[in-house]
């Protein structure tokens, strides 16, 4: 049988699947061994890239599957989805890369490296199918584990989870406060600079550090020359998640230099930081109340 033959063959059941396909599923079909499988897709990959088609061959988790090419996807997803897109928060985006970063991991887990509740976060990814239960852990109480699914690899355009961008090596000042510049050079120098989804996701990151307030850190990426349009709109959305983030950020840092510093230096060390006025009084305000509460 010749090659258009058997391209013609994959197509049609990747097509008629609707799903991922496997590789051992097409080697069945074709009769034909693993390399040859392989060579025939990937043939085609190149076919569906320099020609004007709307649609593609994806890897996902080590199988196949057609569909349409992401530039197309405001003129698809009208037509089939009269739901509002899915917005992800910068308290969903830190989540989700928390749980992809560390796969089989608990809520307290999580809750323990963001520092917040984070069961409203998780069932939203649960709903959206990025996440999902991936067991329980062999420890008192038998908490449920997550890891993120195949959904998750599709909508981030990732073969597997092999193939998630390598975490920033951070380096501390003399403050120990980490070093955004040496992460925004690592990006640049890796071409991430212009992509918007690594953005979202960049800022994530620093966010998740909770030793930034939100004047730094957003004068740090504009001076950067990250796209300065991202970035206002990114924040404009994420208000109240941000507000939320400054407040655990201050209460943070108060905690850490209550022992050396009294609350009006701390407060004043807030302030030349660039934290917001109002943040730091409902911080503050937070921290004494917890104090005359267990005192």
């Amino acid at each position: 049988m010749d090659k258009n033959k058997l391209k013609g063959i994959i197509e049609a059941i990747l097509f008629a699947a609707g799903r991922e396909v496997k590789l051992n599923e097409l080697m069945s079909a074709l009769e034909l061994s693993q390399d040859e499988v392989v060579e025939l897709i990937e043939s085609m990959k190149l076919q569906y890239e320099n020609e004007s088609k709307g649609i593609q061959i994806i890897n996902v988790d080590g199988a196949y599957q057609l569909c349409t090419k992401k530039e197309y996807y405001d003129f698809i997803y009208p037509v089939f989805d009269k739901r509002s897109k899915p917005n992800l928060s910068q308290a969903a985006l830190e989540t989700l890369s928390i749980i992809a970063y560390n796969p089989k991991i608990t809520r307290a887990e999580i809750e323990a490296i963001r520092g917040v509740n984070s069961d409203g976060t998780i069932y939203k990814l649960l709903d959206y199918n990025l996440i999902e239960d991936s067991g329980k852990l062999d420890a008192p109480g038998r908490p449920t584990t997550y890891s993120t699914t195949k959904e998750f690899l599709r909508m981030f355009g990732l073969e597997s989870l092999d193939a998630l961008p390598e975490l920033p090596r951070y380096k501390l000042d003399e403050n120990k406060q980490i070093v955004i510049e040496d992460i925004i050079e690592e990006l640049k120098e890796n071409s991430y600079i212009n992509d918007n989804n690594y953005i979202q996701r960049a800022i994530a990151e620093y966010i998740a550090l909770k030793n930034l307030s939100m004047k730094e850190i957003k004068y740090k990426l504009f001076a950067k020359g990250l796209n300065n349009d991202i970035i206002d709109e990114y924040f404009s959305n994420n208000k109240d998640d941000l507000i939320d983030y400054e407040i655990q950020s201050i209460k943070n840092i108060y905690y850490k230099k209550q022992y050396s510093m009294d609350k009006e230096e701390i407060k004043q060390f807030l302030i030349k930081k660039g934290y917001q006025m109002e943040n730091i009084k409902e911080a503050l305000s937070e921290v004494e109340w917890c104090k005359k509460y267990w005192h």
